[in-house]
Protein backbone atom coordinates (compact mmCIF):
# COMPACT_ATOMS: atom_id res chain seq x y z
CA UNK A 1 0.00 0.00 0.00
CA UNK A 2 1.33 3.44 -0.91
CA UNK A 3 0.49 6.80 0.60
CA UNK A 4 1.72 9.94 -1.17
CA UNK A 5 1.41 13.37 0.48
CA UNK A 6 2.48 16.83 -0.71
CA UNK A 7 2.59 20.24 0.91
CA UNK A 8 2.42 23.62 -0.80
CA UNK A 9 5.47 24.58 -2.85
CA UNK A 10 6.59 27.76 -1.10
CA UNK A 11 7.88 31.02 -2.52
CA UNK A 12 11.53 31.60 -1.54
CA UNK A 13 11.37 35.41 -1.56
CA UNK A 14 11.36 35.35 2.25
CA UNK A 15 12.05 33.16 5.26
CA UNK A 16 9.52 30.64 6.61
CA UNK A 17 6.92 31.74 9.13
CA UNK A 18 4.86 29.73 11.59
CA UNK A 19 2.13 29.05 9.03
CA UNK A 20 4.62 27.21 6.84
CA UNK A 21 5.78 25.15 9.82
CA UNK A 22 2.19 24.29 10.78
CA UNK A 23 1.51 22.79 7.37
CA UNK A 24 4.80 20.91 7.09
CA UNK A 25 4.62 19.43 10.60
CA UNK A 26 1.05 18.28 9.94
CA UNK A 27 2.08 16.52 6.73
CA UNK A 28 5.05 14.91 8.46
CA UNK A 29 2.89 13.66 11.35
CA UNK A 30 0.41 12.17 8.88
CA UNK A 31 3.18 10.42 6.94
CA UNK A 32 4.81 9.08 10.11
CA UNK A 33 1.46 7.69 11.23
CA UNK A 34 0.77 6.07 7.86
CA UNK A 35 4.25 4.57 7.76
CA UNK A 36 3.65 2.99 11.17
CA UNK A 37 0.36 1.64 9.82
CA UNK A 38 2.31 -0.23 7.14
CA UNK A 39 2.06 2.14 4.19
CA UNK A 40 4.85 2.80 1.72
CA UNK A 41 4.92 6.57 2.22
CA UNK A 42 6.24 9.46 0.13
CA UNK A 43 6.30 13.14 1.11
CA UNK A 44 7.15 15.91 -1.37
CA UNK A 45 7.91 19.50 -0.40
CA UNK A 46 9.61 22.17 -2.41
CA UNK A 47 10.45 25.74 -3.37
CA UNK A 48 8.50 27.88 -5.83
CA UNK A 49 11.15 29.98 -7.56
CA UNK A 50 9.81 31.39 -10.85
CA UNK A 51 7.69 34.07 -9.23
CA UNK A 52 7.95 37.78 -9.85
CA UNK A 53 8.29 38.30 -6.10
CA UNK A 54 11.52 36.28 -6.23
CA UNK A 55 12.74 38.30 -9.22
CA UNK A 56 11.94 41.59 -7.47
CA UNK A 57 13.66 40.55 -4.24
CA UNK A 58 16.72 39.38 -6.19
CA UNK A 59 16.90 42.69 -8.07
CA UNK A 60 16.65 44.62 -4.81
CA UNK A 61 19.70 42.71 -3.59
CA UNK A 62 21.63 43.12 -6.84
CA UNK A 63 21.43 39.39 -7.59
CA UNK A 64 20.21 37.19 -10.40
CA UNK A 65 16.96 35.38 -9.51
CA UNK A 66 18.49 31.91 -9.57
CA UNK A 67 21.44 32.96 -7.41
CA UNK A 68 19.05 34.55 -4.93
CA UNK A 69 16.88 31.40 -4.86
CA UNK A 70 20.01 29.31 -4.29
CA UNK A 71 20.89 31.48 -1.31
CA UNK A 72 17.46 31.03 0.29
CA UNK A 73 17.17 27.24 0.12
CA UNK A 74 19.32 26.64 3.21
CA UNK A 75 16.90 28.72 5.32
CA UNK A 76 14.00 26.49 4.37
CA UNK A 77 16.01 23.32 4.82
CA UNK A 78 16.90 24.48 8.33
CA UNK A 79 13.21 24.70 9.17
CA UNK A 80 12.61 21.15 7.96
CA UNK A 81 15.56 19.80 9.91
CA UNK A 82 14.80 21.82 13.03
CA UNK A 83 11.19 20.55 13.16
CA UNK A 84 12.07 16.95 12.17
CA UNK A 85 10.10 17.09 8.92
CA UNK A 86 11.36 14.14 6.90
CA UNK A 87 10.59 14.83 3.24
CA UNK A 88 11.24 12.15 0.63
CA UNK A 89 12.02 14.75 -2.03
CA UNK A 90 12.57 18.51 -2.05
CA UNK A 91 11.58 19.80 -5.50
CA UNK A 92 12.97 23.10 -6.68
CA UNK A 93 10.76 24.41 -9.47
CA UNK A 94 13.87 25.80 -11.23
CA UNK A 95 15.47 22.33 -11.35
CA UNK A 96 16.27 20.37 -14.48
CA UNK A 97 13.83 17.66 -13.36
CA UNK A 98 10.97 20.14 -13.11
CA UNK A 99 11.92 21.67 -16.43
CA UNK A 100 11.70 18.26 -18.11
CA UNK A 101 8.33 17.67 -16.46
CA UNK A 102 7.04 21.11 -17.46
CA UNK A 103 8.06 20.83 -21.08
CA UNK A 104 6.63 17.32 -21.54
CA UNK A 105 3.42 18.11 -19.65
CA UNK A 106 2.80 21.42 -21.39
CA UNK A 107 3.44 19.92 -24.81
CA UNK A 108 0.86 17.23 -24.07
CA UNK A 109 -1.74 19.84 -23.16
CA UNK A 110 -0.89 21.86 -26.28
CA UNK A 111 -1.03 18.80 -28.55
CA UNK A 112 -4.40 17.85 -27.03
CA UNK A 113 -5.81 21.19 -28.15
CA UNK A 114 -6.36 22.83 -24.76
CA UNK A 115 -3.98 25.77 -25.23
CA UNK A 116 -4.51 28.74 -27.55
CA UNK A 117 -3.01 32.19 -28.05
CA UNK A 118 -4.95 35.36 -27.25
CA UNK A 119 -4.78 38.82 -25.74
CA UNK A 120 -5.23 39.32 -22.03
CA UNK A 121 -6.06 42.47 -20.15
CA UNK A 122 -6.95 42.59 -16.51
CA UNK A 123 -5.94 43.26 -12.92
CA UNK A 124 -2.82 41.34 -11.94
CA UNK A 125 -1.57 40.72 -8.39
CA UNK A 126 2.23 40.36 -8.31
CA UNK A 127 2.05 38.62 -4.92
CA UNK A 128 -0.59 36.06 -5.88
CA UNK A 129 0.89 35.85 -9.39
CA UNK A 130 -2.60 35.74 -10.85
CA UNK A 131 -5.21 37.81 -12.67
CA UNK A 132 -8.48 38.64 -10.91
CA UNK A 133 -11.86 39.39 -12.38
CA UNK A 134 -13.15 42.85 -11.50
CA UNK A 135 -16.02 41.42 -9.43
CA UNK A 136 -13.48 39.66 -7.19
CA UNK A 137 -11.56 42.81 -6.22
CA UNK A 138 -11.74 44.69 -2.94
CA UNK A 139 -12.95 48.27 -3.45
CA UNK A 140 -12.79 47.67 -7.19
CA UNK A 141 -8.99 47.65 -7.45
CA UNK A 142 -7.39 45.79 -4.52
CA UNK A 143 -6.28 42.15 -4.22
CA UNK A 144 -8.76 40.05 -2.19
CA UNK A 145 -5.89 38.02 -0.70
CA UNK A 146 -3.19 40.64 -0.05
CA UNK A 147 -5.26 43.87 0.09
CA UNK A 148 -2.83 45.76 -2.16
CA UNK A 149 -3.58 47.93 -5.23
CA UNK A 150 -3.41 45.83 -8.39
CA UNK A 151 -1.70 46.49 -11.67
CA UNK A 152 -3.74 46.56 -14.89
CA UNK A 153 -1.84 44.60 -17.54
CA UNK A 154 -2.43 43.82 -21.17
CA UNK A 155 -0.38 41.46 -23.36
CA UNK A 156 -0.49 38.52 -25.74
CA UNK A 157 -0.52 35.25 -23.79
CA UNK A 158 -1.24 31.58 -24.20
CA UNK A 159 -4.39 30.38 -22.45
CA UNK A 160 -5.54 27.12 -20.91
CA UNK A 161 -9.15 26.30 -21.85
CA UNK A 162 -10.34 26.27 -18.26
CA UNK A 163 -13.92 27.15 -19.12
CA UNK A 164 -14.28 24.02 -21.23
CA UNK A 165 -14.13 21.94 -18.04
CA UNK A 166 -16.79 23.81 -16.04
CA UNK A 167 -19.31 21.00 -15.80
CA UNK A 168 -16.62 18.45 -15.06
CA UNK A 169 -15.29 20.66 -12.26
CA UNK A 170 -18.76 21.00 -10.76
CA UNK A 171 -19.15 17.22 -10.74
CA UNK A 172 -15.74 16.88 -9.11
CA UNK A 173 -16.52 19.36 -6.34
CA UNK A 174 -19.92 17.83 -5.68
CA UNK A 175 -17.97 14.83 -4.39
CA UNK A 176 -17.48 15.39 -0.64
CA UNK A 177 -14.18 13.49 -0.65
CA UNK A 178 -12.21 15.61 -3.15
CA UNK A 179 -11.89 19.00 -1.46
CA UNK A 180 -12.04 19.29 2.32
CA UNK A 181 -13.14 20.83 4.62
CA UNK A 182 -16.71 21.33 3.46
CA UNK A 183 -16.64 25.12 3.78
CA UNK A 184 -13.82 25.33 1.25
CA UNK A 185 -15.63 22.93 -1.09
CA UNK A 186 -18.76 25.07 -1.02
CA UNK A 187 -16.67 28.17 -1.67
CA UNK A 188 -15.07 26.63 -4.77
CA UNK A 189 -18.42 25.38 -6.04
CA UNK A 190 -19.68 28.95 -5.91
CA UNK A 191 -16.61 30.19 -7.78
CA UNK A 192 -17.08 27.59 -10.52
CA UNK A 193 -20.82 28.16 -10.85
CA UNK A 194 -20.30 31.91 -11.09
CA UNK A 195 -18.43 31.29 -14.33
CA UNK A 196 -14.82 30.49 -15.18
CA UNK A 197 -12.53 32.35 -17.52
CA UNK A 198 -9.71 30.69 -19.42
CA UNK A 199 -6.45 31.20 -17.56
CA UNK A 200 -3.30 32.75 -18.98
CA UNK A 201 -0.40 30.31 -18.65
CA UNK A 202 2.44 32.38 -20.13
CA UNK A 203 4.09 35.72 -19.51
CA UNK A 204 5.78 38.02 -22.00
CA UNK A 205 6.81 40.76 -19.56
CA UNK A 206 9.56 38.68 -17.90
CA UNK A 207 12.27 36.20 -18.83
CA UNK A 208 12.41 34.59 -15.37
CA UNK A 209 10.96 31.13 -15.95
CA UNK A 210 11.05 28.22 -18.37
CA UNK A 211 10.43 29.18 -22.03
CA UNK A 212 7.33 27.67 -23.63
CA UNK A 213 8.39 24.59 -25.63
CA UNK A 214 6.26 25.76 -28.57
CA UNK A 215 7.04 29.52 -28.28
CA UNK A 216 10.35 30.44 -26.60
CA UNK A 217 9.45 34.15 -26.71
CA UNK A 218 7.31 33.68 -23.59
CA UNK A 219 7.92 31.97 -20.25
CA UNK A 220 5.60 29.60 -18.44
CA UNK A 221 3.32 31.06 -15.78
CA UNK A 222 4.76 30.43 -12.32
CA UNK A 223 1.71 28.55 -11.04
CA UNK A 224 1.84 26.12 -13.94
CA UNK A 225 5.35 24.86 -13.17
CA UNK A 226 4.79 25.11 -9.40
CA UNK A 227 1.84 22.71 -9.48
CA UNK A 228 3.85 20.35 -11.66
CA UNK A 229 6.33 19.92 -8.79
CA UNK A 230 3.85 17.37 -7.41
CA UNK A 231 4.39 15.05 -10.36
CA UNK A 232 8.08 15.93 -10.69
CA UNK A 233 8.50 14.70 -7.11
CA UNK A 234 7.48 11.21 -8.19
CA UNK A 235 9.42 11.09 -11.45
CA UNK A 236 6.86 12.16 -14.07
CA UNK A 237 9.50 12.83 -16.76
CA UNK A 238 12.48 11.09 -15.15
CA UNK A 239 11.36 7.81 -13.55
CA UNK A 240 8.32 6.11 -15.06
CA UNK A 241 8.31 3.27 -12.52
CA UNK A 242 8.34 5.68 -9.57
CA UNK A 243 5.52 7.72 -11.08
CA UNK A 244 3.42 4.66 -11.77
CA UNK A 245 3.94 3.47 -8.19
CA UNK A 246 3.04 6.65 -6.29
CA UNK A 247 0.71 8.66 -8.52
CA UNK A 248 -2.06 9.66 -8.01
CA UNK A 249 -1.29 11.64 -4.89
CA UNK A 250 -3.38 10.64 -1.88
CA UNK A 251 -3.63 14.14 -0.43
CA UNK A 252 -2.37 17.63 -1.29
CA UNK A 253 -2.09 19.65 1.94
CA UNK A 254 -2.30 23.40 1.25
CA UNK A 255 -3.28 26.70 2.84
CA UNK A 256 -6.74 28.04 2.08
CA UNK A 257 -5.39 31.04 0.13
CA UNK A 258 -4.27 28.83 -2.77
CA UNK A 259 -7.28 26.53 -2.90
CA UNK A 260 -8.44 27.74 -6.32
CA UNK A 261 -5.15 26.85 -7.98
CA UNK A 262 -5.23 23.33 -6.56
CA UNK A 263 -8.89 22.52 -7.09
CA UNK A 264 -9.75 24.40 -10.30
CA UNK A 265 -6.61 25.00 -12.34
CA UNK A 266 -4.73 21.84 -11.29
CA UNK A 267 -7.53 19.34 -12.13
CA UNK A 268 -7.97 20.98 -15.54
CA UNK A 269 -4.24 20.78 -16.22
CA UNK A 270 -4.25 17.08 -15.37
CA UNK A 271 -7.36 16.32 -17.41
CA UNK A 272 -5.94 18.23 -20.37
CA UNK A 273 -2.71 16.22 -20.20
CA UNK A 274 -4.46 12.87 -19.68
CA UNK A 275 -3.10 12.35 -16.15
CA UNK A 276 -5.12 11.04 -13.18
CA UNK A 277 -6.29 13.50 -10.55
CA UNK A 278 -5.13 13.45 -6.90
CA UNK A 279 -7.45 11.65 -4.53
CA UNK A 280 -7.96 14.60 -2.19
CA UNK A 281 -7.04 18.21 -1.45
CA UNK A 282 -7.13 19.43 2.14
CA UNK A 283 -7.19 23.21 2.52
CA UNK A 284 -6.22 24.18 6.07
CA UNK A 285 -6.73 27.48 7.84
CA UNK A 286 -4.27 30.19 8.83
CA UNK A 287 -2.38 30.77 12.05
CA UNK A 288 -3.20 34.35 12.97
CA UNK A 289 -1.44 36.76 15.27
CA UNK A 290 -3.79 39.15 17.04
CA UNK A 291 -6.49 38.13 14.57
CA UNK A 292 -4.43 38.78 11.43
CA UNK A 293 -2.82 36.34 9.01
CA UNK A 294 0.93 36.04 9.48
CA UNK A 295 2.72 38.07 6.81
CA UNK A 296 6.30 39.27 6.83
CA UNK A 297 5.41 42.17 4.53
CA UNK A 298 2.93 43.41 7.16
CA UNK A 299 5.32 42.77 10.03
CA UNK A 300 3.13 39.96 11.37
CA UNK A 301 5.66 37.21 11.76
CA UNK A 302 6.95 34.53 14.12
CA UNK A 303 9.82 32.28 13.06
CA UNK A 304 9.19 28.51 13.43
CA UNK A 305 12.55 27.82 15.02
CA UNK A 306 11.99 30.69 17.46
CA UNK A 307 8.98 28.75 18.75
CA UNK A 308 11.12 25.62 19.05
CA UNK A 309 13.77 27.62 20.92
CA UNK A 310 11.09 29.05 23.22
CA UNK A 311 9.95 25.55 24.12
CA UNK A 312 13.50 24.27 24.70
CA UNK A 313 14.73 24.54 28.31
CA UNK A 314 18.15 26.27 28.53
CA UNK A 315 20.94 23.73 28.74
CA UNK A 316 18.63 20.85 27.85
CA UNK A 317 20.44 17.59 27.13
CA UNK A 318 18.07 16.72 24.29
CA UNK A 319 18.19 19.61 21.79
CA UNK A 320 15.02 18.41 20.06
CA UNK A 321 12.83 18.91 23.13
CA UNK A 322 11.84 22.30 21.74
CA UNK A 323 11.18 20.79 18.33
CA UNK A 324 8.81 18.25 19.84
CA UNK A 325 7.15 21.01 21.83
CA UNK A 326 6.67 23.15 18.72
CA UNK A 327 5.25 20.23 16.73
CA UNK A 328 2.84 19.26 19.49
CA UNK A 329 1.59 22.72 20.38
CA UNK A 330 1.04 23.70 16.74
CA UNK A 331 -1.11 20.65 16.03
CA UNK A 332 -2.86 20.50 19.40
CA UNK A 333 -3.61 24.19 19.83
CA UNK A 334 -4.83 25.03 16.28
CA UNK A 335 -7.51 22.80 14.66
CA UNK A 336 -6.40 22.05 11.11
CA UNK A 337 -9.64 22.88 9.33
CA UNK A 338 -9.97 26.48 10.54
CA UNK A 339 -8.04 29.59 11.47
CA UNK A 340 -6.42 29.79 14.87
CA UNK A 341 -4.69 32.49 16.91
CA UNK A 342 -1.09 32.36 18.08
CA UNK A 343 0.36 33.73 21.28
CA UNK A 344 3.55 32.41 22.79
CA UNK A 345 1.93 32.41 26.23
CA UNK A 346 -0.87 30.11 25.06
CA UNK A 347 1.61 27.74 23.43
CA UNK A 348 3.77 27.60 26.56
CA UNK A 349 0.64 26.94 28.63
CA UNK A 350 -0.30 24.07 26.31
CA UNK A 351 3.25 22.66 26.49
CA UNK A 352 3.22 22.79 30.30
CA UNK A 353 -0.27 21.38 30.73
CA UNK A 354 -0.15 18.53 28.23
CA UNK A 355 3.51 17.64 27.82
CA UNK A 356 5.23 18.62 31.05
CA UNK A 357 2.44 18.03 33.58
CA UNK A 358 0.38 15.25 32.00
CA UNK A 359 2.55 13.12 29.74
CA UNK A 360 6.08 13.84 30.94
CA UNK A 361 5.13 13.64 34.61
CA UNK A 362 3.23 10.39 34.06
CA UNK A 363 6.24 8.76 32.42
CA UNK A 364 8.58 9.93 35.20
CA UNK A 365 6.29 8.81 38.03
CA UNK A 366 5.61 5.37 36.61
CA UNK A 367 9.21 4.55 35.75
CA UNK A 368 10.50 5.86 39.07
CA UNK A 369 7.92 3.85 41.04
CA UNK A 370 8.80 0.77 39.03
CA UNK A 371 12.50 1.25 39.76
CA UNK A 372 11.88 1.89 43.44
CA UNK A 373 9.36 -0.92 44.01
CA UNK A 374 10.59 -3.69 41.67
CA UNK A 375 14.07 -2.66 40.56
CA UNK A 376 12.62 -1.61 37.21
CA UNK A 377 11.26 -5.08 36.44
CA UNK A 378 7.73 -5.30 35.05
CA UNK A 379 5.58 -7.43 37.37
CA UNK A 380 3.03 -9.95 36.21
CA UNK A 381 -0.56 -8.83 35.70
CA UNK A 382 -3.41 -10.51 37.55
CA UNK A 383 -5.99 -12.12 35.30
CA UNK A 384 -9.58 -10.96 35.23
CA UNK A 385 -8.98 -7.39 36.37
CA UNK A 386 -12.23 -5.57 37.09
CA UNK A 387 -13.46 -2.11 38.03
CA UNK A 388 -10.96 0.69 37.75
CA UNK A 389 -8.22 -1.88 37.11
CA UNK A 390 -9.81 -2.67 33.74
CA UNK A 391 -10.45 0.90 32.62
CA UNK A 392 -6.99 1.68 31.25
CA UNK A 393 -7.23 -1.34 28.99
CA UNK A 394 -10.71 -0.32 27.86
CA UNK A 395 -9.51 3.16 26.93
CA UNK A 396 -6.43 1.78 25.17
CA UNK A 397 -8.51 -0.74 23.20
CA UNK A 398 -10.78 2.05 21.92
CA UNK A 399 -7.97 4.27 20.64
CA UNK A 400 -6.66 2.63 17.45
CA UNK A 401 -9.93 2.96 15.53
CA UNK A 402 -10.72 6.41 16.94
CA UNK A 403 -7.27 7.78 16.14
CA UNK A 404 -7.26 6.25 12.67
CA UNK A 405 -10.52 8.03 11.86
CA UNK A 406 -9.13 11.32 13.14
CA UNK A 407 -5.87 11.00 11.20
CA UNK A 408 -7.66 10.06 7.99
CA UNK A 409 -9.73 13.23 8.43
CA UNK A 410 -6.52 15.24 9.07
CA UNK A 411 -7.97 16.14 12.45
CA UNK A 412 -4.66 16.30 14.28
CA UNK A 413 -5.92 18.16 17.35
CA UNK A 414 -8.72 15.58 17.59
CA UNK A 415 -6.25 12.69 17.31
CA UNK A 416 -4.19 14.15 20.14
CA UNK A 417 -7.34 14.63 22.17
CA UNK A 418 -8.01 10.90 21.76
CA UNK A 419 -4.46 10.01 22.83
CA UNK A 420 -4.75 12.25 25.86
CA UNK A 421 -7.79 10.28 27.02
CA UNK A 422 -5.35 7.52 27.92
CA UNK A 423 -2.84 9.99 29.39
CA UNK A 424 -5.55 11.53 31.53
CA UNK A 425 -7.02 8.20 32.65
CA UNK A 426 -3.56 6.90 33.60
CA UNK A 427 -2.83 9.98 35.71
CA UNK A 428 -6.20 9.62 37.43
CA UNK A 429 -5.52 5.91 37.98
CA UNK A 430 -2.31 6.75 39.84
CA UNK A 431 -4.22 9.01 42.22
CA UNK A 432 -7.07 6.51 42.65
CA UNK A 433 -4.88 3.49 43.42
CA UNK A 434 -2.08 5.28 45.33
CA UNK A 435 0.70 2.72 44.68
CA UNK A 436 2.79 4.25 47.47
CA UNK A 437 0.12 3.19 49.96
CA UNK A 438 -0.32 -0.27 48.39
CA UNK A 439 3.38 -0.88 48.88
CA UNK A 440 3.00 -0.47 52.64
CA UNK A 441 0.48 -3.34 52.86
CA UNK A 442 2.00 -6.80 52.14
CA UNK A 443 -1.49 -8.26 51.71
CA UNK A 444 -2.07 -5.96 48.72
CA UNK A 445 1.16 -6.85 46.91
CA UNK A 446 -0.79 -8.47 44.08
CA UNK A 447 -2.86 -5.33 43.58
CA UNK A 448 0.31 -3.21 43.51
CA UNK A 449 1.75 -5.44 40.79
CA UNK A 450 -1.46 -5.09 38.78
CA UNK A 451 -1.39 -1.29 39.10
CA UNK A 452 2.25 -1.08 38.05
CA UNK A 453 1.64 -3.39 35.11
CA UNK A 454 -1.36 -1.38 33.91
CA UNK A 455 0.63 1.86 34.12
CA UNK A 456 3.75 0.64 32.34
CA UNK A 457 1.66 -1.03 29.64
CA UNK A 458 -0.19 2.25 29.13
CA UNK A 459 3.17 3.99 28.72
CA UNK A 460 4.24 1.41 26.15
CA UNK A 461 1.13 2.03 24.04
CA UNK A 462 1.44 5.81 24.45
CA UNK A 463 5.00 5.66 23.15
CA UNK A 464 3.71 4.61 19.74
CA UNK A 465 0.62 6.80 19.74
CA UNK A 466 2.54 10.02 20.40
CA UNK A 467 5.47 9.30 18.11
CA UNK A 468 4.07 10.96 14.93
CA UNK A 469 3.73 14.19 16.92
CA UNK A 470 6.71 14.15 19.32
CA UNK A 471 9.16 11.74 17.68
CA UNK A 472 12.18 12.61 19.79
CA UNK A 473 10.37 12.14 23.10
CA UNK A 474 8.82 8.90 21.84
CA UNK A 475 12.27 7.57 20.98
CA UNK A 476 13.57 8.55 24.42
CA UNK A 477 10.63 6.86 26.16
CA UNK A 478 11.07 3.72 24.04
CA UNK A 479 14.68 3.55 25.22
CA UNK A 480 13.62 3.87 28.86
CA UNK A 481 11.00 1.16 28.39
CA UNK A 482 13.48 -0.90 26.32
CA UNK A 483 10.90 -1.59 23.63
CA UNK A 484 11.24 -1.48 19.82
CA UNK A 485 11.56 2.14 18.63
CA UNK A 486 8.61 3.71 16.80
CA UNK A 487 10.65 3.76 13.57
CA UNK A 488 10.55 -0.03 13.55
CA UNK A 489 6.74 -0.12 13.51
CA UNK A 490 5.31 -0.71 10.07
CA UNK A 491 8.35 -2.73 9.11
CA UNK A 492 10.87 -5.06 10.77
CA UNK A 493 7.98 -7.39 11.66
CA UNK A 494 6.21 -4.89 13.92
CA UNK A 495 2.68 -3.99 12.82
CA UNK A 496 0.91 -1.02 14.38
CA UNK A 497 -2.22 -3.06 15.01
CA UNK A 498 -0.13 -5.51 17.02
CA UNK A 499 1.98 -3.08 19.07
CA UNK A 500 -1.18 -1.26 20.17
CA UNK A 501 -2.77 -4.42 21.57
CA UNK A 502 -2.95 -4.54 25.34
CA UNK A 503 -0.55 -7.00 26.96
CA UNK A 504 2.47 -6.40 24.78
CA UNK A 505 4.89 -5.90 27.65
CA UNK A 506 5.80 -9.11 29.44
CA UNK A 507 6.38 -9.87 33.09
CA UNK A 508 10.09 -9.77 33.89
CA UNK A 509 10.81 -7.09 31.28
CA UNK A 510 13.49 -4.64 32.48
CA UNK A 511 12.97 -0.87 32.27
CA UNK A 512 15.13 2.08 33.21
CA UNK A 513 14.67 5.65 34.41
CA UNK A 514 15.88 8.34 32.05
CA UNK A 515 15.81 12.11 31.96
CA UNK A 516 12.58 14.05 32.18
CA UNK A 517 10.91 14.13 28.77
CA UNK A 518 9.44 17.63 29.02
CA UNK A 519 10.77 19.98 31.73
CA UNK A 520 8.25 22.60 32.76
CA UNK A 521 8.74 26.09 31.26
CA UNK A 522 8.24 29.58 32.57
CA UNK A 523 5.11 31.08 31.01
CA UNK A 524 6.52 34.53 30.28
CA UNK A 525 10.02 33.85 28.99
CA UNK A 526 9.66 30.28 27.75
CA UNK A 527 12.62 29.25 29.92
CA UNK A 528 12.79 26.32 32.31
Amino acid sequence: MKFYVTTAIDYVNGVPHLGHAYEKVAADALVRYKRMAGYDTWLVVGSDEHSQSVAREAAARGMEPLAYADSMIATWEQMYEGLQVQASVFVRTSSDANRRTTEEFLQRVYDNGFIYKGKYSGYYCPNCEQYYQERELLDGHRCPEHDIPLEYLEEDNYFLRLSAFTERLIELHERPDFLQPEARRNEMLNVIRDGLQDVSISRGFTDWGFPLPFDPSQVIYVWFDALLAYVTGVGFATDAALFEHYWPCDVHIIGKGITRFHTVMWPVMLWAAGVDLPQRVFSHGYINFDGEKMSKSKGIFFAPLALADSLQPPGGKRPLTGSDGARFTLLREVPFDRDGDFTLEAFVDRYNADLANDFGNLASRVLKMLKQYTGGVVPGALQGAEGIHSELRQVADSLPQAINLRMDALDFSGALEEVWRLVGRANKYVEETRPWDLRKDPERAGELELVLYNLVESLRILTYLVSPFVPDAADALAQQLRIPPPQAVGRDGYALVDVLKWGGIQAGHQTEVGEVLFPRLDRVTGEG
